[in-house]
């Protein structure tokens, strides 16, 4: 799939280019905690300004509809230079866009702040666009959402795709269809999301792993107790639980009164929560991994948020040391492997956690629809 490409503009020189960058960082008590999107967002924010283009930096803040934007500018400032504006409409930005010269970058408040971002509204995708001659998309990880600054911003500027995002989408279509030995490994929660996934790559991969939270209703449709465990209430996991393809966890870690221990998958009390995947589950895992040319990862394969991490880690770094090319792809997976110091020892790794899912299940998303089909 190819998209109106940023890199195909002619020229940049005196002209303003409004870029939907993927800034969205954790932030906690004011600082920026994982700067992974930050510099996934530079090489286009840097192929703009060094053409001359006059760049107007627009994102939002995760998990917070009203929090600033300031600590990633202080993040972002590390790495390019860059000058902040504490809103994203009125006299004051006006005023900072008519003074940029080419090459300048100018990041904007977060656009979440501002009436109708999030309701799509075109009134406020008009007022935007009267800052720029060119839109460009690069915040792949939101474009699932149909939001103002992604999907209505469309209608009233030219618009393009910028260097991550068709990044994204090259490798995620690959995704959906790999080739070779391949294995999907698919874990966290997010049970509506990921278990159409599980169905569509039992299809399209010869083994498809399911392991954390989302593996606890196919143990369950195995006849087998899951305790106190958290578990979906949809049919999907009886409707594949006998597939050939499917691997699930053969041991697990569990929790009652406050102790933890490891013991058989078929063996939980129903007083019990499973946590995380024992021993022999990872190694298995690993063996696979290590036979396998394709591999593709979302989700942690525990409670990664309260602690449990050591199989995640483990599994990171099996792949990271394998041959096989790897995606990968969501939050808490990202933080594993930041912690592991393994970020640049995977083939590629998306920047959407929802969108990546929402991608790979309909191979395409909103946001890039609007590219697609701009009026």
């Amino acid at each position: 799939m190819r998209l109106p490409d940023v890199r195909s503009i002619e020229k940049f020189t005196e002209r303003w280019v409004l870029l939907r960058a993927p800034l969205n960082a954790p932030i906690l008590e004011g600082y920026v905690t994982s700067n992974f999107r930050i510099k996934s967002s530079i090489p286009t924010i840097r192929y703009l300004s060094e053409r001359g283009a006059r760049v107007v930096l627009l994102s939002h803040v995760s998990g917070d509809l009203s929090g600033t934007i300031e600590p990633v500018y202080h993040e972002l400032k590390k790495h390019i230079d860059v000058s902040f504006v504490p809103d994203v409409l009125g006299e004051g930005v006006q005023r900072a866009i008519d003074s940029m010269r080419d090459g300048n970058v100018v990041l904007l408040e977060n656009i979440r702040r501002a009436d109708g971002e999030i309701e799509n509204d075109k009134g406020l995708a008009e007022k935007l666009a009267t800052f720029g001659n060119f839109y460009v998309n690069d915040a792949f990880g939101v474009s699932h959402r149909v939001h103002s600054s992604v999907v209505a911003i469309t209608k009233f500027l030219p618009s393009y795709a910028g260097i991550q995002m068709q990044s994204e989408v090259d490798h995620l279509l690959k995704a959906r269809k790999p080739t070779g030995t391949s294995i999907a490994i698919l874990g966290g929660m997010k049970f509506d999301a990921k278990e159409p996934l599980v169905e569509k790559f039992l299809g399209s991969y010869e083994r498809v792993a399911v392991v954390g939270a989302l593996a606890n209703s196919f143990l369950r449709a195995r006849g087998y107790e899951i305790g106190l465990s958290l578990a979906s209430t949809a049919d999907t996991a009886q409707k594949l639980v006998q597939s050939e393809k499917l691997i699930l966890p053969v041991d697990v870690v569990v929790e009652s009164g406050g102790h933890t221990s490891t013991k058989n998958a078929d063996q939980v009390a129903p007083d019990e929560t499973i946590v995380d995947v024992g021993p022999e589950t990872v190694a298995q895992l690993a063996h696979i991994v290590e036979n396998s040319s394709y591999v593709l990862w979302n989700g942690p394969l525990g409670k990664y948020e309260r602690g449990y991490g050591k199989p995640t880690e483990e599994l990171a770094s099996a792949i990271a040391g394998s041959r096989a090319y790897s995606v990968i792809g969501g939050g808490d997976t990202i933080a594993a492997i930041e912690s592991c110091g393994l970020e640049d020892q995977f083939s590629f790794v998306s920047t959407g956690g929802g969108a990546m899912l929402q991608f790979l299940l309909d191979g395409t998303l909103p946001g890039i629809e609007a590219l697609k089909y701009q009026h």
